[in-house]
């Protein structure tokens, strides 16, 4: 086999990154992981926010169904508790 001739050329392309280049890509990554951590936290307490909502919304539903049997079709006023009648319902009226 024969010999080169020419010396072999040497690879002058860096390795790796400098130290400070690599503690700054760590840093975001770590913060990025950070908050994508506390997203999911937040979607699940959302997620369950949003079951107690509705659990809320039927107890509600259950409530109006209620007092439509004890009151008929009336609006009622949730501040005081006052009831108004609809002017289109004939009221029981004694001759």
């Amino acid at each position: 086999m024969a010999k080169r001739k020419t010396p072999k050329v040497k690879d002058l392309r860096p390795t790796s990154i400098s130290k400070e280049q690599l503690d700054g890509i760590q840093g975001l990554i770590k913060q990025m992981n950070s908050m994508q951590l506390e997203i999911g936290r937040i979607e699940t307490r959302k997620h369950m926010i949003n079951h107690e909502y509705t659990k809320i919304q039927d107890l509600m539903r259950e409530e109006q169904t209620a007092l439509k049997q004890e009151y008929g079709e009336v609006n009622i006023n949730i501040e005081d508790g006052s009831i108004t009648y609809p002017e289109d319902v004939e009221v029981n009226k004694e001759d």
